[in-house]
Formats: structure tokens, sequence, C-alpha cells
């Protein structure tokens, strides 16, 4: 009889279990909040506010302080999980992106990703377990080696991508160690560039080594696979065919929504390729989806079905979650 009801218990445990995705690791059907950091492909208008909303320039159609014609993926999820946009640091907000931000610190005043971090720490927002916590960087750092624009303590090209590399995972260590569980990092996004392949290769190699709590969900996005199947098939993102020869601006179709184009500028992609990589990311992640959250008398079963076992399962270590695009 005690098999059988163990064996009921189990099940039933499981199935509790096998409801809720895997995707995050919350206790709430949503996350609860999302903090960026990263460069102008997330900046929701720091840049701007630092220079009297100069730059980027809205008369060239640049949307309120993003580096292209709308809303980046990270404003596309807020807007789901919360019904506003993401708001810039220096507003108050919680995404403290800043267009032209490195990972290896160049001292050129823009606060690359360990300011950016900093001043998170300093703003008194409490670390979130429930929330989803974004790095998105790298494209500067990349950008520097062919604008001769990497600092000069690093010999080589390769001494220069593996520090990025490795600072990049750094911070994911860093948000997991202050409380962090839920954290979505996206690689190196200039596969044609070079050092690009080199520092994702590092990156990957630095993400695998990190040694995370045991409750951490990290998701892995890859700009280089998304660019190259959205120009290869744009249709299944929804998108017509995209002249990646001409930008947006240089095409002067930014009245038309710049349908059609890739690029808005020559550096960013237009928002309706930004919105293409929310729904990848969302399709990969379940990054809006809602959650299962076992009721409290729920819990109760289940805590005194695995006291009923012996509390063998109290021991039962879970493993950190990895998802990659």
């Amino acid at each position: 009889m005690l098999r059988k009801t163990t064996l009921a218990l189990c099940l039933a445990t499981a199935t509790l279990i096998a409801a809720s995705p895997a995707a995050a690791d919350r206790d709430t059907r949503r996350y609860t909040s999302l903090t960026v950091f990263g460069d102008s492909l997330v900046d929701a208008g720091n840049i701007r506010l630092v220079t009297g909303g100069a730059t980027p320039n809205p008369a060239l159609g640049y949307f309120m302080g993003r580096f292209t014609n709308g809303y980046d993926y990270t404003d596309l999820l807020s807007l789901d999980l919360f019904g506003t946009a993401t708001r810039p640091s220096l507003a108050g907000g919680s995404n403290f992106a800043f267009g032209g931000a490195r990972i290896v610190n160049n001292n050129d005043g823009i606060p690359d990703i360990t300011a950016q971090y900093a001043a998170y720490r300093l703003s008194g927002q409490a670390v979130d377990a429930n929330g989803l916590y974004v790095l998105n960087m790298g494209g500067n750092d990349i950008f520097a080696i062919t604008n001769g624009t990497v600092p000069s303590r690093f010999t080589t090209t390769d001494s220069y991508v593996l520090a990025a590399a490795t600072e990049y995972a750094a911070t994911v260590q860093a948000l997991n160690d202050a409380g962090v569980r839920n954290i979505l990092i996206t690689d190196f996004p200039l596969p044609a560039n070079p050092g690009n392949a080199e520092a994702n290769t590092y990156l990957t190699a630095a993400l695998d080594v990190l040694t995370l709590d045991s409750d951490t969900s990290l998701f892995r996005y890859s700009y280089a696979d998304f660019f190259a199947r959205v120009t290869t098939n744009p249709g299944a993102f929804g998108l017509p065919t995209l002249d990646q020869t001409t930008t947006c601006i240089a095409a002067n179709a930014q009245s038309r929504g710049c349908v059609g184009y890739f690029s808005f500028d020559g550096t960013h992609p237009t928002a309706a390729v930004q919105a293409a990589a929310y729904r990848d990311m969302n399709a990969q992640f379940g990054l809006n989806a809602f959650q299962a959250v076992p009721e409290p008398a729920t819990w109760a079963m289940m805590i005194l079905g695995i006291a009923a076992v012996g509390g063998a399962a109290r021991y039962r270590r879970r493993t950190t979650r990895l998802a990659y695009a």
C-alpha cells in the first residue's frame, strides 16, 4: 500500500511540475519585471536624454530615442508583459542601455557593461528573482576592430575579443550571484565582421563554465543565426523580401514604415526586423507566456507527499536550464 501511495504521489508531483514550462524559473505566472543592459539595439532613450534630444535625430525618423523607426524587441516584450515600453534608467526606468556602449571599457564617457551594472545596483531597484534580465552587447566591440578604436592595452585582436567575451559572461555570473534567476543574453551580432566568430566561440566557452545557481534559466540568443534566417526567408517571419543593399533612410522610406528594408541606417535593423527578432525569441523561450503556478493547497499536498516518501526528494538537485536559439 505504501508503495502504491508513493507512486501515486510521485506521479502527481511529476504532473504538476510538467504543467509548468521549463522556459523560466519563477514563482509567478509571468515575469514581474524587465531589466535591460545593452547598446543602441536596445537603448530606450538614455543617449537622447544625455544629448538633449539631438541623438538619435528624430528628424531622420528615429522613434522616441530608439536607434530605429519603432520599438525594439525589449520594448515589445515590456508592452506584452506590462502594457508599457521600457523606460531609460536616466528617467527612472529599468533600461540601462546606452547607444555606443561596449563590453570592454574604452573610457569614452558612455557607460559600458560594468558601469551599467553598477548603475543598476546603485539605483535602489531590488533584485527580482521573478524578473527577466536582458544583456544585449558586443556590436560596438566588434566595430572597434575595423574602425581602429580597440583600447591600446590589447596588442592582438584575439586578446581583445577574448577579453570582451570573458567580461560579457562575467556579467551573467555577477547578476546570478546577486540573486537574478532569469537571464537572456544575445551573442556578438556582426557575423560578417572580423573577430565576431572568434568572439562568439569564446563567449560560448565562457558561458559553459559559469557556476550558476541550480534554479537559473539562461537563454542564449544568436543574432547571427537570426539574421541569416530572416534575410534568407523573410516570409517565415511575416516580412516581405528585404532590401539589404539600401537603408531605409537612404531610400527616404521612413514615411512608408521602412517596409521591405532590412537596415534603418546602415547599422541598426528596422523596427520590423526588431519585431521579427522578438517573435523569434518568444517562440524559442516563451518570454511572454503565462506559467502555471500551483495553488497553496496544491503545494501543501506536494509537501505532504514528499514527507510521506521519507523526504528523499528534499535532496533532489535541480539543474540550471539552458536554452539556445
